[in-house]
């Protein structure tokens, strides 16, 4: 087993987990880098200013946050970060994918496999109809088109 790569785990997956995290935030209150930094920290994560705030324009380019500055002078001005319409649309949507794959990874994954549902399909593919069986118990052809 080869050694983890933070670098790559940071940059393919936790950068994801964060902007669910910053618009939750976002959605309860306004935020500033700082406040959003010290957050992330308390919940493990070690992210530096330097992968923070090129996410926070990120999201804001991508309308999902608005920031006003306030106060000080132009260079030092603290920017809050406020919840669009837009990004509140994405969270509703991140709510319920967080919500099925939190049931799937966390809660199913408690439950012992022999207990489990055999699933011969993932959830999203419906399956066709199944052909009827004749008495003998053979698959009847459908009917001829014609």
């Amino acid at each position: 087993m080869t050694p983890l790569d933070s670098k790559l785990l940071t940059r393919e997956i936790l950068l994801s987990l964060w902007k669910v995290h910053i618009l939750h935030h976002a959605a309860e209150h306004p935020v500033i880098g700082q406040w959003v930094l010290s957050e992330l920290r308390r919940h493990g994560y070690d992210i530096s200013p330097g992968t923070l705030y090129p996410l926070l324009k990120r999201m804001e380019r991508n309308g999902w946050l608005r920031s006003d500055a306030a106060g000080g002078d132009r260079s030092r001005r603290r920017r809050y970060y406020n919840l669009t319409t837009r990004g509140a649309t994405v969270l509703a949507v991140l709510r319920e994918a967080v919500a099925e794959l939190h049931h799937e990874v966390v809660e199913e994954a408690a439950v012992p496999r022999a207990a489990r549902p055999l699933r011969l399909t993932p959830p999203s593919v419906s399956k066709a109809p199944a052909k009827k069986k004749n008495r003998a118990g053979r698959r009847r052809s459908p009917p001829a088109k014609g």
